[in-house]
C-alpha cells in the first residue's frame, strides 16, 4: 500500500504546488544548448514563449500576461515597478541592452497566492548579465516591485533547490508590510533574464516561491 494509503500515515503537504509534467522544448536540429561549449553567446535556441513554466494545477491564469502570440509588450512588463522614475529608467536601460522580446505567465493558486513570471531575452549572456546586475541588488532590488517597498536578501532559499549553471538573487519583503508580502526573484541563464514575483495577502509562503524559482531555473538550464 502507498503510505497515502494507510490511515494516520498519510503525508502532510508542505505547502508545495502540483505542476504539470515540465519539459524542455526541443532544440532546432544542430543547435547547442545555452551552456555548451560551443555555444559562446549563452543563447537559448529553443522558442522563448515554451521556456516558462507553465502554470500549476488548479490555478486561474493571469490573462493580462498572454501578450500577442505569447509575446508581452515591455510596457506590461515595466507595469510591475512601483516608481514612475524607475520605470522610465529601466526601459531606457533595457533599449539600451537591446531587448529582443519578453515572453511571461502569470497565475493565481486556490490559496490566493501571486505569481508573475517574465523571461527576458538578450543577444548575448554578457548581456543579459550586466542587465540582471542592475536590477538585483546585493541586499535587496535597485527597483522596487509594486506592492513592496522594503526587502532583504533572501538567505533561507536553500542551496539544494539552486540550479548549478544559473544565477540567482532571491529577496523577501520586510515587516512591516501592508496587506500582503511580496517574494521576488532575479534568474540569469545564459542571454535570458527571469524576473519572478510572487504575492499573497498575509504571508507570501517560501516553499512554492523556492519551487517556482527552482523549476523556471532547470527550464533555462
Amino acid at each position: 500500500m502507498k503510505r497515502s494509503d494507510v490511515p494516520g500515515l498519510g503525508t502532510v503537504s508542505d505547502g508545495r504546488w502540483t505542476f504539470p509534467t515540465v519539459s524542455k522544448p526541443p532544440l532546432p536540429t544542430g543547435s547547442p544548448g545555452p551552456f555548451a561549449t560551443a555555444n559562446a553567446a549563452g543563447a537559448h535556441f529553443a522558442d522563448l514563449r515554451a521556456l516558462v513554466l507553465p502554470a500549476p494545477k488548479g490555478a486561474v491564469a493571469d490573462k493580462a500576461l498572454d501578450g500577442t502570440d505569447g509575446w508581452l509588450a515591455t510596457k506590461v512588463f515595466l507595469a510591475e515597478f512601483s516608481a514612475a522614475d524607475d520605470r522610465t529608467e529601466i526601459a531606457q536601460k533595457l533599449t539600451d541592452q537591446g531587448l529582443r522580446h519578453v515572453a511571461a505567465r502569470g497565475w493565481t493558486t486556490p490559496d490566493g497566492t501571486h505569481t508573475r513570471i517574465y523571461l527576458l531575452q538578450f543577444d548575448t549572456a554578457t548581456v543579459a548579465d550586466e542587465v540582471s546586475k542592475g536590477l538585483a541588488g546585493y541586499a535587496a532590488p535597485t527597483y522596487p516591485v509594486r506592492g513592496a517597498d522594503g526587502y532583504e536578501s533572501d538567505d533561507d532559499f536553500p542551496d539544494a533547490a539552486k540550479i548549478t549553471n544559473v544565477s540567482l538573487q532571491p529577496y523577501v519583503e520586510t515587516k512591516p508590510y501592508g496587506a500582503e508580502q511580496v517574494r521576488l526573484g532575479f534568474v540569469t541563464a545564459g542571454d535570458t533574464l527571469a524576473m519572478i514575483v510572487q504575492s499573497k495577502k498575509g504571508q507570501a509562503e517560501a516553499v512554492p516561491f523556492q519551487q517556482t524559482v527552482t523549476l523556471q531555473s532547470e527550464l533555462l538550464d
